[in-house]
């Protein structure tokens, strides 16, 4: 970002909930927390769908990465949250705000693509069951995930490049937890109108079309299921998709909210709280959402456990 009166820059103050020093000592403890759980559910999932060979399919191979996701995600922004949030020091260098917007900005991203793969997977899979191993091979699956992390870090790197290009005139304060881009469009010391058409333009695109793709998928799985006969089959078929239609809820209800709505209607606050959830709260929960309704999931946790205690004997 350029600077004017040839004044150095060396970061960032984020000025987060400083102004609730009360809320801070609470936020303190139930983030930490929250992360704690973040980190003990989704290594589990990972190493669950690694260790039993009933969930080495495409189902828990996407659930997997959007595990390691989630974890990425959550500590992109958490660990530097909860050392503000404990001392006086809210500095982030230029680079490390750099660093976290991008990543933070790939892995968001990320997860929405991956969100839409996931859901044509479902759709393979309760609509075309005989040919499902056929369409779902590995290497497409290989192929389709990679394509996510791909795509979503493409779309960081320009947007990373386009943010920080933009005149600050030495304003540095922002007033956010982390290095999010609309806190950072408004400390813009020029007319940012361009810029944030561009931002809803691509955030359009990234969020839609796996939206367009969620939608199209659930719509034919819905009739697929209607016409299953068994009441059990029924519940089964809704009961991994009901999962996944949950998270996807969470994610794309806060991602609207931030990207999608016009910048004069964007409250600072509201913003800091909803970025709360899909930062700590999304990642923290979807193992839960995934492990409670999933019996292939409780099946292996039941596995390996019954397997410890046998060895502890």
């Amino acid at each position: 970002m350029d600077l004017k009166n040839g004044s150095s820059f060396t970061g960032f103050i984020l000025l987060g909930f400083s102004d609730r020093p009360q809320l801070e000592r609470v936020l303190f403890v139930v983030l930490l927390i929250f992360y704690l759980l973040t980190l003990l559910g989704n290594t589990s999932i990972i190493a669950l769908s690694r260790l039993d060979p009933h969930l080495q399919t495409p189902m828990y191979f996407f659930l997997s990465n959007l595990s390691f996701l989630d974890l990425c995600y959550t500590t992109s922004t958490v660990p530097q949250l909860l050392v503000h949030l404990r001392g006086t020091d809210k500095s982030i260098s230029f680079a490390g705000c750099v660093a976290q917007l991008f990543v933070s900005l790939g892995l968001g991203c990320t997860e929405c693509i991956l969100l839409g793969v996931m859901a044509f997977d479902r759709y393979a899979a309760v609509c075309m069951p005989l040919h499902y191993t056929v369409i779902m091979h590995p290497r497409l699956c290989a192929l389709m995930a990679s394509a996510s992390w791909f795509i979503g870090f493409a779309n960081s790197s320009l947007h990373t490049v386009l943010i920080f290009l933009v005149p600050l005139c030495g304003r540095n304060k922002i007033d956010h937890f982390f290095c999010e881009i609309p806190p950072l469009l408004k400390l813009a010391c020029v007319d940012t109108t361009v810029n944030e058409s561009e931002l809803f333009s691509v955030s359009v695109i990234i969020l839609l079309i796996p939206v367009a793709l969620i939608t199209f998928s659930y719509g034919r799985i819905v009739k697929t299921v209607l016409r299953i006969k068994s009441a059990s089959g029924q519940r089964k078929a809704f009961g991994t998709c009901g999962s996944h239609l949950t998270v996807v809820s969470l994610f794309y209800g806060t991602g609207i909210y931030i990207y999608l709505q016009p910048s004069s209607n964007y409250s600072q606050d509201q913003g800091k709280f909803i970025s709360l959830f899909y930062t700590i709260v999304t990642p923290m929960v979807n193992p839960v959402i995934y492990t409670l309704r999933n019996r292939d999931m409780i099946g292996a946790m039941k596995k390996v456990f019954c397997r410890d205690m046998t060895l502890d004997d």
